[in-house]
């Protein structure tokens, strides 16, 4: 099966690195509360044993790779990367002043660069969406993990279903219909390219992995603590 979107990440790794950084820290408060409960739901479905070596995919601030280092404990190893050295940088930093010597941080490219490993557990907390070839990416993931490694993440449904977005964006074409595209960078196919089920288990598939499934999870998305913080995060990340 063919990679779609994109040949590489570049312009997807600059934008992470430049404007979606300064905008991430600005909101970072308010992100990391919305999005949490989806990836606690997936770590108590199936949580890193101790001293496990777990593999943190798009990591950010590494708020992830310090739970995931929690829960292994110091026998443990777990190893966050992301494709942009700001948010390693925070991580690696944070996780310091918090005394996690066994949280480490990596700047690479998970389509192509060499992770590391083996590990035993891969997780994601919408952190696998936006590689211009997925099907690159999750060979390579596989491709240092130990046989029988499980891999898992979360990732969004289509955008109709995700309200906070969606009917934000149907507001504002209400008022400007047509929205030119400028020249800026961009962060690659965007945060609903993993919407299908039946596109990701291709991609998963095709790079190797076996025993797919799927499990829905609802939950309220905090966008913002004030209706003037909601529209911040709004103008400033999307739709």
């Amino acid at each position: 099966m063919a990679d779609l979107f994109f040949e590489n990440n570049v312009e997807a790794i600059e934008a992470w690195n430049t404007i979606l950084f300064d905008k991430f820290v600005r909101f970072r408060d308010a992100l990391t509360v919305g999005l949490g409960l989806h990836g606690d739901a997936t770590l108590e479905r199936h949580p890193p044993p101790i001293g496990a070596r777990v593999l943190d995919l798009g990591c950010g601030f590494g708020d992830t790779t310090q739970q995931l280092a929690r829960m292994v404990g110091p026998t443990g190893l777990v190893v966050g990367v992301d494709a942009a050295p700001r948010f390693i940088e925070s991580g690696r930093q944070e996780a310091e002043a918090a005394g996690l010597a066994h949280a480490r941080f990596l700047v690479a490219d998970v389509q192509s660069d060499d992770l590391g490993g083996p590990y035993d557990q891969a997780f994601g907390r919408f952190g696998t969406m936006f590689f211009a070839s997925p099907v690159m990416a999750m060979r390579n993931v596989r491709k240092a993990m130990r046989p029988g490694g499980l891999l898992s993440m979360v990732v969004w449904r289509a955008k109709q279903e995700n309200a906070w977005v969606y009917d934000v964006e149907q507001k504002v074409l209400e008022l400007i219909p047509h929205v030119e595209k400028g020249d800026q960078v961009t962060c690659g196919p965007g945060p609903f390219s993993m919407a299908s089920p039946d596109l990701v288990s291709a991609q998963l598939l095709a790079a190797g992995w076996e025993r797919i499934t799927f499990e829905r999870f609802d939950a309220e998305i905090r966008v913002g603590a004030t209706l003037d913080e909601a529209i911040d995060i709004a103008m400033a990340i999307g739709p």
